[in-house]
């Protein structure tokens, strides 16, 4: 149920000072230390931040998809490691169980998640799997009242914090391709499984990635979600939404930058004047600008067909592609316009730039949502739906 406009605005003006008050002074020492300060996660618990899109009868906020893109808007104002901190108990690590899983599962898992006591990973991606969902190799064989797993998965979001993972695995050897998967919850306590040590990436230091292996873990048959073969279903119903919200958080990064080289072109001289005043470095930030408020535009015409049920896929896919896309193309503005400045490791612009590249790979790389859009447009065409 959608909040009413004042507490609505009071939500979105609370994260806003989170947001400035309390994540931009750190986010040097966040990039620095490669860590979000507890105190500043039990401020995010304390928001409600972890529970967002988690329904109130589970203790979450139930947030509509509306209202979470407009939260994570003002949380891409700052690095965007510190919404990953949270991101996957709002969306692909939570979202499987709010959308497939039996009340016994909700009520087990649900409200620690929404608290932020528990953290959920989405384990998909293997060293030989990634757009290719179809091709896990992961294999989940039935032995009396568990499945065991065996497989590796890659490049998994807090996979060092996670006390849950959503894990798509082969049921069917037999079945090749998306149909032979089925998805379970997984408790990261079961015996059998081993968390690699984080990755070192190009950018959002402080959001560890890392590999999960699974050796003979005894998963419950009731800690599958949905039926069998249903793994590519609720992955594709998750992906949806997280698409949106990655979106989401690129606009307000591409806000935040465009909030950047506007200061930064008023108060840097050259020739004279500052440099906004000229024509070419005026440009760059005229096109920045306009393409983030585009973003926003597109952002909130597709959350608002979403919260009325609309099939969102090929809007959606277009969404995260445009979006992210564009941040990519306003970070390499900024560095521009910041100049020499921008390319020195203590400068906001400069981590920026590194941040946002990955906006473009997860959740479905540009080339997957082209793959979609094109895909959806042909359905659409051959059902007279053009």
């Amino acid at each position: 149920m959608a909040l009413d406009p004042e507490t609505r605005q009071q939500l979105i003006e609370t994260v806003r000072r989170f947001v400035n008050e309390v994540c931009r002074p750190n986010e040097q020492l966040l990039s620095e230390t490669n860590a979000i300060p507890d105190a500043i996660v039990r401020q995010m618990r304390d928001l409600g931040l972890f529970g967002l899109s988690i329904p109130e009868a589970y203790g979450g906020l139930g947030l509509t998809m509306e209202e979470e893109a407009l939260v994570i808007l003002e949380m891409g104002h700052t690095s965007p490691a510190f919404r990953s901190a949270f991101g996957t108990n709002v969306g692909i690590g939570s979202q499987g169980i709010v959308m497939f899983g039996r009340e016994d599962q909700k009520h087990d898992w649900l409200p620690k998640l929404a608290t932020g006591e528990a953290i959920a990973s989405f384990a998909l991606t293997e060293p030989d799997s990634g757009s290719d969902a179809g091709s896990v190799k992961t294999k989940a064989a039935k032995d009396g009242n568990h499945y065991v797993l065996n497989g590796s998965k890659r490049f998994i979001t807090n996979a060092d914090k996670a006390h849950i993972f959503t894990v798509m695995a082969r049921t069917d050897p037999d079945t090749p391709g998306a149909k032979g998967l089925s998805a379970f919850i997984v408790d990261r306590a079961t015996p059998g499984i081993t968390i690699g040590e984080p990755e070192k990436k190009m950018g959002q230091q402080g959001a560890n990635v890392c590999d999960v292996v699974f050796d003979n873990a005894r998963v419950p048959i009731a800690n599958r979600l949905g039926e069998e073969g249903e793994g590519m279903k609720v992955a594709m119903s998750v992906l949806d939404r997280g698409r949106l919200h990655i979106a989401s958080l690129s606009v307000g990064i591409a806000e935040r930058l465009v909030e950047e080289i506007t200061r930064y072109g008023s108060e840097r001289k050259q020739f004279g004047k500052p440099i906004i005043e000229h024509q070419l470095v005026m440009g760059m930030i005229a096109d920045s600008y306009a393409e983030a408020a585009a973003g926003r535009a597109m952002v909130l015409n597709a959350v608002r067909k979403y919260d009325a049920k609309d099939k969102i896929t090929l809007l959606a896919a277009a969404t995260k592609m445009w979006c992210t896309e564009m941040v990519g193309r306003v970070a390499d503005r900024a560095v521009q316009v910041f100049g020499g400045a921008g390319y020195i490791a203590d400068c906001a612009v400069e981590r920026f730039y590194r941040d946002v590249r990955i906006l473009r790979l997860y959740e479905g790389t540009t080339q997957i949502q082209q793959i979609v859009i094109g895909r959806e447009l042909q359905r659409m065409a051959k059902a007279g739906e053009i």
